[in-house]
C-alpha cells in the first residue's frame, strides 16, 4: 500500500519528518521489525535510524521490545493523534494565561488610540479567526451572507452560534442554492436561513458595529482576502445591503423547518 503526499503532508504538519513519517509507515504495512530491517524498507540512512525511532517514540508513534535486537512496534494513527492533541492542549494551556495575564493589559491600554478602523486580513486562518473575535463580541445580532457555507469553518461557527443563540442573539444567514444541503441542515435551529439564486462575494455583520467583507477566494482557502472594519458608516451601509438581498430572498428556511 502506497500512503499519499496528502497523508505525508498532514503527518509533517504534526510534528513528523520525512524520515519519521517514513518509517513510521513502512511498520504499518510490514509490521514489528528490527531498527536494520525499518532502516531497509523506509529508505532511512542506518547513521540515522535509531535518531528517528527515538524521536518517533518520545512523540508517541510507536513503542520498542527491548531485546538483541531491540523490535519496534507502530501504535495505532488513533491513539498517536490523541497524544498529540494531548500534547497540544497542555502546551497551549500552560502558555496560554500567562501569555494573556502580561500582554492583554498591553494591548487593551494602546488599543483605543492606535487601532485603525479598517484592517486587511489575509489567510483563512486569519479571517477566520477574526470572524470568530466578530462573533463572540456580538450581543443583539448576527447577519451572514455566505454562496456556500465554508466546510472547514462549520463545527467553529455552530459551536459559536449556538452560544450566541443560547444568550439570546438574533442570528440571519443567506446562502444560495449552491449551498450543501447537509451542511444547511447543521445550521438549522440557530436561526434564520434564506437561499438566493446567486450572491457575488460573503460577509458578517455583527450589531451593526463591525464587519467582514470576504473579497477573494472562500473563507476556507488560503488565499483568503477580507477587510475588517468598525467604521460606523460601512457597518451601517453593509446591514443595509445585507437586508435589500435579505429581503429579495424568496426560499425562507426557519428553525423548524427542512431544507
Amino acid at each position: 500500500m502506497t500512503v499519499s503526499e496528502k497523508t505525508k503532508k498532514a503527518m509533517r504538519e504534526l510534528g513528523l519528518t520525512n524520515y519519521e513519517a517514513q518509517a513510521y509507515t513502512s511498520l504499518l504495512e510490514l509490521g514489528p521489525m528490527p531498527a536494520g530491517r525499518i532502516s531497509q524498507s523506509a529508505h532511512v540512512p542506518y547513521s540515522k535510524i535509531y535518531e528517528v525511532l527515538g524521536s518517533l517514540e518520545s512523540k508517541g508513534w510507536i513503542e520498542t521490545e527491548r531485546g538483541r535486537p531491540s523490535k519496534y512496534y507502530p501504535k495505532p494513527p488513533s491513539v498517536a493523534l490523541d497524544a498529540i492533541k494531548l500534547r497540544i492542549e497542555d502546551t497551549f494551556s500552560r502558555n496560554e494565561s500567562q501569555i494573556i495575564s502580561e500582554l492583554q493589559p498591553i494591548y487593551e491600554k494602546k488599543e483605543v488610540h492606535e487601532r485603525p478602523d479598517i484592517w486587511i486580513v489575509r489567510g483563512q486562518y486569519n479571517v477566520l479567526s477574526k470572524i470568530q473575535e466578530m462573533l463572540e463580541r456580538s450581543r443583539k445580532e448576527i447577519l451572514i451572507a455566505v454562496p456556500e457555507i465554508p466546510v472547514q469553518a462549520t463545527k467553529i461557527l455552530l459551536v459559536t452560534l449556538t452560544h450566541l443563540k443560547e444568550r439570546g442573539v438574533k442570528i440571519s444567514l443567506m446562502t444560495t442554492r449552491a449551498a450543501n444541503t447537509d451542511t444547511l441542515r447543521d445550521f438549522l435551529g440557530i436561526g434564520e436561513i434564506r437561499v438566493r439564486d446567486q450572491m457575488f462575494g460573503g460577509g458578517i455583520v455583527s450589531d451593526s458595529k463591525e464587519v467582514m467583507l470576504v473579497l477573494a477566494g472562500h473563507v476556507e482557502e488560503a488565499a483568503a482576502l477580507a477587510i475588517w472594519a468598525d467604521h460606523p458608516g460601512l457597518a451601517r451601509f453593509a446591514r443595509n445591503y445585507f437586508e435589500y438581498l435579505w429581503n429579495d430572498a424568496t426560499d425562507i428556511i426557519s428553525s423548524s423547518g427542512q431544507p
